[in-house]
């Protein structure tokens, strides 16, 4: 009997073994994952950006959206790149310990232009208003304005340009306008802030906040674009456009300054600058573009079948160049909306295919009441898309919009297609 108990004794050891060692291989298990996932954030970690930039708010470091650019701002050569050290995110912050024990930043000096320099810089930058800045468009425009434009004011931008060579990094530091126009008549003032673009690459913009209520805001940003070489600092150009938010309405464009970056040296420390604010080169109704529409329209099952195919002639929304097209489409019954739709955006073309259909039901019988609005808008990332023209098809509609639309209401069932001359939005 004694070496059957001493079976037993062996068999009620073995779930203990194995319980042992089932714990030992989980903890080892949980260990290396853990290993793993602290490898893969610290290489993360590790990587440099490909084009970043850091916005200073009166001396506080704060990050703004992420830019989407897949490519290096300016790159440089492949080799160039590899050789380049990868900077961790922390190193952005290293101006922080410049800070004295209030939390302020030293004041930098300021490198003043002697007179020996000043003859040295190109006459260009220091004619009065914008004639250095204003592009072939508006120096034509220009010709034939009236006396009373001429004569009107829209301020003075300051700012401050600077290069870090240590860094890469082109400073652009917006301070503040003055003597800007009232764009709101009720309060005789405006709600200003300021949109800036580096061109020739319409994709790199920043903005600052809005001021209230002033014709003289200070702004004091200060915008830090990281991964620019110094030798392309002379193909590019800024472009300010000045503008005042509206709240229940599209914000109100003051004006623009251009100011092209040839012939600006750099390398000798921050540079002060002021421009006038000129205003924004806007093209007539005549260049609007024109808009390829087909309609039909089925009595049968009171549907109205619209198909927005082409754009061509479009203009330019602004100095950068070409405009990033699409069109929206809205549906009113007695003058009240009741349905809308919107096309994809075409990137920089004038002359935009679109070919897509939408299909409408028609709440009541017959088409005296309806009409449709198609809007050409110039897609503008992290800003208001501006209008770039307009047109109405309806039965009160003038010229080819009554046309055509008289046209579908005497042949339904039969798609009918014209081109529209677009109108200022």
């Amino acid at each position: 009997m004694a070496p059957i108990a001493t079976s037993r004794e062996e068999f009620d050891e073995i779930p203990t073994v194995v319980g042992i060692f089932s714990a030992f291989g989980l903890v080892f298990t949980v260990s290396l994952f853990a290993w793993i996932c602290c490898q893969r954030k610290s290489s993360k970690s590790n990587k440099t950006p490909p084009y970043k930039f850091v916005h200073v708010l009166k001396g506080v470091d704060i990050y703004p959206e992420n830019l989407n650019s897949k490519k290096k701002f300016g790159a440089d050569d492949k080799n160039e790149a590899k050789n380049k050290p990868a900077v961790p995110k922390h190193s952005l912050h290293l101006d922080l310990e410049k800070r004295d024990l209030n939390g302020n930043f030293p004041k930098t000096n300021i490198k003043a232009a002697s007179p020996s320099d000043l003859e040295n810089v190109p006459p260009k930058l220091f004619l009065e208003g914008e004639k250095e800045a204003v592009s072939p468009d508006s120096l034509k425009s220009s010709t034939s304005v009236t006396s009373e434009e001429k004569q009107e004011k829209l301020g003075i931008l300051f700012f401050s340009l600077e290069y870090n060579f240590e860094k890469k990094a082109f400073v652009v530091n917006i301070k503040e306008a003055r003597g800007l126009p009232a764009m709101d008549e009720q309060t005789m003032t405006s709600d200003p802030y300021i949109k800036m673009t580096i061109l020739p690459e319409k994709k790199h913009k920043v903005k600052t906040r809005v001021l209230r209520k002033t014709l003289d805001p200070a702004f004091d940003e200060t915008f830090t674009f990281y991964g620019i070489p110094y030798t392309q600092i002379q193909e590019l150009t800024l472009h300010f456009t000045i503008l005042s938010f509206d709240r229940f309405s599209r914000d109100d464009i003051i004006g623009e300054v251009l100011i092209p970056l040839s012939g600006i040296e750099l390398s000798g420390g921050k540079t002060l600058m002021n421009r006038e604010i000129i205003k924004r080169n806007v093209r007539k109704s005549s260049g609007r573009g024109e808009l390829l529409i087909s309609l039909c329209y089925q009595s049968t099952t009171n549907t109205l079948t619209v198909v927005v195919l082409k754009a061509r002639h479009l203009p330019k929304s602004d100095v950068s160049g070409l405009s990033d097209p699409y069109v929206k489409v809205n549906l009113y019954h007695a003058k009240k909306r009741i349905s809308k739709k919107k096309t994809h955006v075409k990137k920089c073309t004038p002359n935009a295919v679109f070919n897509e259909l939408f299909v409408f039901d028609i709440p009541c019988e017959g088409l005296e009441e309806i009409s449709v609005e198609f809007l050409v808008l110039d897609s503008e990332r992290g800003s208001r898309n501006e209008v770039i023209g307009r047109l109405i098809l309806g039965a009160t509609a003038e010229g080819s919009g009554g046309e055509h639309w008289k046209e579908i209401c005497d042949y339904p069932r039969r798609q009918i297609a014209k081109w529209h001359m677009l109108c200022d939005g």
